[in-house]
């Protein structure tokens, strides 16, 4: 659980250029690229990672604009990627404009029940961690360069 504005935003902004790294990465041809047939794809998965700020800052006050629709996935890799920096730079300016190190404290309602601001935020950037390792494998799989965003992967230690 993060207890000030300054240890979101410090782990945001890493956690933030760890995901354009790997959105960075993407090519429109490979978009469609899912575990199997059905599962997410990394268009999608790219995109659910513009979108899904917009539910979590929600969960704790902040109205996040966007103008992305999250069911309309764009087909051009450019695209998902320019639409993630302007929603990961929407996330840090409303932070700082509507939060308060106090607030982080502040119990809202979550979908499993009371949390502190500072925990949801928390989520979100675990929520996000956890969909850009998805995509790390479907880039490897769709025979995409994968960024090392956690420290070097195979092919950079080569």
């Amino acid at each position: 659980m993060y207890r000030t504005v300054n240890d979101f935003l410090a782990e945001w902004s890493q956690s933030a250029d760890g995901t354009k790294a790997v959105l960075n990465a993407l090519e429109d041809d490979k978009l469609d690229q899912s575990i199997v047939e059905g599962h997410n794809s990394l268009g999608w998965l790219g995109w659910h990672l513009v979108n899904s700020p917009v539910f979590f800052m929600s969960l704790v006050g902040i109205d996040l604009k966007s103008a992305y629709d999250p069911d309309n996935v764009p087909t051009k890799a450019s695209e998902i990627l320019e639409a993630y920096e302007v929603i990961s730079k929407s996330v840090v300016e409303k932070v700082k404009e509507e939060l308060s190190d106090e607030a982080f404290v502040n119990e809202v309602a979550d979908f499993g029940g009371p949390a502190p601001k500072g925990s949801i935020l928390r989520m979100l950037v675990s929520h996000q961690i956890h969909h850009r390792g998805q995509m790390t494998v479907l880039l490897r799989q769709a025979g995409l360069q994968v960024p090392g965003v956690m420290g070097p992967t195979k092919e950079e230690q080569q």
